[in-house]
């Protein structure tokens, strides 16, 4: 028996499915840029700069993206808490679709000097506007139709189109990097970016067919709509937006150092092979699909905060370990670094995200305080990463400073989930006051 939506009698797996399809392909966009920003952008967009430099400025573009997310949380945000998850999440792939194909049809520094790097950063912004909406809204339109017991379950669906994306991302510049040197220096490093249009049209299809929340509509049947909700969050729940982004730091600053950073550092430092890096992240992006949801079932049993605790302790004690096996060249240890990182450390961390952030606001501005905990979050912890990374090499030659880098963040998190409070039983329709539901422990996955 399939569970059914709280509201319009549409089977979950369904609402929760289309959320997760949409979710992949805008992180299958910013994936794209973020693998072409640590193996050709440097070249393409910045063959002025001595190699260092270049690589400095290639990461600092795919950084603009986090900048301008926070400001997708704000405007998507507003109108998916004043006219609902369903219309934004549309808009929010429409963007991200004009986005991704401006990068694929760029002219190069070659072609018009500065003007390509400038035209690079405005494409890179709108992806970055695109996914500040898409995050909240595809895991809200889970959260709020899944029934009880299971919302972390259903919400971690979007989730996994995180590494969904990025597995077909890697699998696309795998494909692309067999191509002659010279084709993939002038044409093929474009073809993803052109590919993904066809994926934007795909994922409209499926999400203009999906209900608006039960939560947000009983909001809307009230008449109780939040006038300004972004202002509303920053004056009456500013605690829990802090918390929303300094919970952010264990899971961000892992895995951006593991799937750009690690990629440069690991074929200029290491000489490991452009091809065995993209392999590796690929392998350890499939196990993460299931490793995720799998997570999420025991977020709905044990509760959120447990899940967070643990998660940063291994990230702590993974820190040293991953560059040790980086360092090693060996293939079959760059494939374990990335496993243990992606579907093992990343996923306990990541996770429980999806039900721990949005239960933390009340209905009205769940949206806007979730996407704005969580893309300022991203903005001031992701988006630094490879540049701060590669700053932090320069600088000492070696990798420890990186290490201490991931074991910073997760102890931030730590205290960050540490004045939460636990929210697996609260009602998530109640207006910000827990609620008697059924206990996690005792459903059951069918």
């Amino acid at each position: 028996m399939s569970h059914r939506s709280l509201s319009s009698g549409v089977p979950i797996a369904k609402i929760a499915f289309a959320s997760f399809i949409g979710t992949l392909i805008e992180f299958f966009d910013m994936f794209i840029f973020g693998t072409a920003s640590a193996l050709v952008f440097n070249h393409l967009f910045f063959p002025s700069l001595d190699p260092l430099a270049g690589t400095l400025a290639s990461f600092a573009t795919f950084g603009v993206g986090f900048a301008a997310r926070p400001l997708g949380g704000v405007i998507f945000g507003h109108f998916g808490d004043r006219l609902g998850r369903k219309t934004v999440l549309v808009l929010s792939l429409l963007v991200m679709g004009m986005g991704t194909a401006a990068v694929g049809v760029l002219p190069t520094y070659e072609q018009i000097g500065i003007g390509a790097p400038a035209l690079l950063v405005i494409a890179r912004l709108l992806q970055g506007i695109a996914i500040g909406g898409e995050w909240s809204g595809a895991v809200l339109m889970a959260i709020e139709h899944a029934p009880p017991g299971k919302r972390a379950f259903y919400a971690s669906w979007p989730q996994c189109g995180v590494p969904a994306g990025l597995v077909l991302a890697t699998g696309a510049f795998f494909l692309v990097e067999l191509l002659p040197h010279d084709a993939l220096m002038s044409w093929g490093w474009r073809l993803p970016f052109v590919v993904s249009v066809a994926l934007v049209a795909i994922g409209l299809y499926i999400r203009v067919q999906i209900s608006e929340s039960p939560a947000f509509q009983a909001v809307r049947d009230r008449g109780e709509e939040a006038r300004f909700p972004a202002g509303e969050v920053i004056r009456k729940a500013w605690k829990p937006l802090l918390i929303a982004i300094f919970s952010m730091a264990a899971n961000s600053i892992p895995f951006y150092m593991a799937t750009v950073f690690a990629l440069s550092y690991g074929q200029e430092e290491v000489g490991v092979s452009r091809g065995t890096l993209l392999l590796a992240v690929c392998i350890a992006a499939v196990l993460q699909i299931f490793s995720i949801p799998a997570v999420a079932v025991l977020a709905d049993r044990f509760g959120r905060r447990p899940l967070l605790f643990f998660g940063c302790v291994l990230t702590v004690l993974e820190a040293f370990p991953f560059f040790w096996l980086i360092n090693t060249g060996n293939t079959f240890a760059v494939i374990v670094a990335m496993i243990i990182a992606l579907p093992l450390v990343h996923a306990l961390t990541y996770s429980p995200m999806s039900s721990f952030l949005p239960e933390l606001f009340e209905t009205r501005v769940r949206y806007s305080g979730s996407a704005i905990g969580y893309q300022v979050g991203s903005m001031l912890l992701s988006g630094p990463v490879p540049f701060i990374a590669a700053a932090l090499f320069a600088w000492a030659n070696k990798p420890w400073p990186l290490a201490l880098y991931i074991m910073t963040g997760a102890v931030v998190t730590f205290v960050a989930v540490f004045v939460a409070r636990e929210s697996y039983r609260d009602d998530i329709a109640g207006v910000g006051s827990p609620g008697p539901i059924e206990t996690p422990a005792s459903a059951t996955l069918t």
